[in-house]
């Protein structure tokens, strides 16, 4: 996908360490370890693929402007990630990045999203709410340190398989 706030690709090995770079300074105090984004990219290729990570590059300085990632297990996917640099906030760029996700947890055949976010960061939350995602309870003491609570947010993307089918008559 091409837009002129970003390119965006499959996150590949190489990315880690500049998306480390971000995530430190998004998210200083619970940060992912490089370990984390391996474990991840171990998931994220072939036909046994449980994860989506992908990379926003800004198109005039080829650096990475965001990131996001998504676990997929039986019909429920996991929003695990989306970070994106402070100077692309509000030109669509979060957007782009979870359209992505969802066509994804889509391809994925999941019923559902789910994601966890900072009761106190309402800017992603109103992003959320915007694709459709309802709240649905709270994980306390979610975020570490600072025992912040952690806002559960649920999308229905597709209607779930009827286990089985019985045809009625209407002759």
């Amino acid at each position: 996908m091409t837009s002129p706030t970003a390119v965006l690709r499959e996150m590949r090995w190489w990315d880690i360490d500049p998306v480390l770079q971000l995530e430190h300074e998004l998210f200083p105090e619970d940060a992912w370890s490089a370990g984390m984004f391996w474990s991840e990219l171990a998931h994220a290729r072939g036909p046994q693929a449980t994860r989506r990570y992908v990379v926003a590059e800004a198109p005039d300085t080829g650096r990475i402007a965001g990131y996001a990632g998504l676990a997929a297990a039986g019909d429920l996917a996991d929003v695990q990630t989306i970070g994106v640099t402070r100077d692309h906030w509000g030109g669509g760029l979060g957007s782009e990045l979870l359209t992505d996700l969802l066509k994804h947890a889509t391809a994925f055949e999941c019923a559902e999203v789910l994601l966890e976010v900072r009761v106190d960061n309402t800017r992603a939350q109103k992003l959320y709410e915007r694709f459709g995602f309802e709240p649905i309870g709270f994980r306390r003491g979610y975020y570490q340190p600072g025992n912040i609570d952690a806002l559960v947010m649920r999308l229905h993307v597709q209607e779930p398989a009827p286990e089985h089918v019985q045809e009625t008559g209407t002759d």
